[in-house]
């Protein structure tokens, strides 16, 4: 007999046997777990990196880690923010950590001024712009220069930049460094969370980098146009919500988790990264 897996009630992503009970946006010391349940599983994001920010071009920010398991039951909660966007020529801010009990995730690392991709974070926050990732939850090891890995190494910047790979949670696309003519920055990672979108700063027709396309969730479309106030990059795809488009030289935001687009030329903002989230399973 076939079982398919699409119209069969008893599959799902769900632990088996439990139920969400409890999503936090924000951090708490206040969570109450029913008396008798001493250990809950618990789904934790990180927060996004920043896109950068930068008199040239600026890389994507890196998508905040993800985290599952068992943990012992605690009133208190972390949820990691996402990095704050800037229009100061600087690296873009990196998110910060979410935690709950013994189950945390990383923030992701701002875009760099210099026009490479941040780091996806795997359990824990990278380098202040980095495009080195970190070690998993589940222990596979971080990568750099664009390698595969569970969490995703930022892309460079170069004439003709790559979209980062692929990965659970992806780093942020490099900035194109061609400054007259057509010029197009390179997209974050796909993957379940992702990184933000490089700019485009150049005299002729600019086009920044896609955020990177979530396994639910679009990326954010970096922002076209002829001229150095276009180009900024796009905001990554989150865990729970859509990265925004990119609007002139200023990057667009990521979803839940999503890295922030690299902004375009003098004044642009860098895009902000995604909040983290956490869930609880009892």
């Amino acid at each position: 007999m076939t079982v398919s897996i699409y119209n069969n009630s008893t599959f799902s992503d769900t632990p088996y046997g439990l139920k969400l009970q409890q999503t936090f946006t924000t951090s708490s010391s206040s969570v109450v777990i029913p008396a008798g349940i001493q250990r809950v599983y618990a789904v934790v994001i990180g927060g996004g990196g920043a896109g950068g920010s930068s008199a040239n071009y600026s890389g994507g920010g890196g998508a905040g880690g993800f985290s599952q398991g068992w943990t012992f039951a605690t009133n208190t909660v972390t949820v990691g923010t996402g990095g704050t966007g800037s229009a100061s020529a600087a690296s873009g801010a990196s998110g910060t950590s979410s935690q709950y009990g013994m189950v945390f995730a990383g923030g992701g690392s701002g875009g760099l001024t210099a026009g490479a991709g941040g780091g996806a974070a795997g359990a824990a926050t990278p380098s202040t712009a980095s495009t080195t990732s970190t070690v998993s939850y589940t222990g596979a090891p971080g990568v750099s220069n664009n390698a595969f890995g569970y969490a995703g190494a930022g892309s460079a910047a170069t004439s003709s930049p790559l979209s980062s790979n692929p990965a659970v949670s992806t780093g942020g696309g490099g900035s194109s460094t061609t400054v007259t003519g057509a010029s197009t920055g390179g997209a974050g990672g796909a993957g379940l969370i992702c990184g933000g979108g490089g700019s485009a700063s150049t005299t002729g027709v600019g086009t920044g980098g896609a955020g990177g396309t979530g396994d639910f969730y679009a990326g954010g479309a970096g922002s076209t146009g002829t001229g150095t106030s276009f180009g900024a990059g796009g905001g990554g795809a989150g865990y729970t919500g859509a990265g925004s488009a990119g609007s002139g030289k200023n990057g667009g935001n990521g979803g839940s988790g999503g890295g922030g687009g690299g902004a375009a030329s003098t004044g642009g903002t860098g895009g902000s990264g995604g909040n983290g989230v956490v869930y609880l399973y009892y």
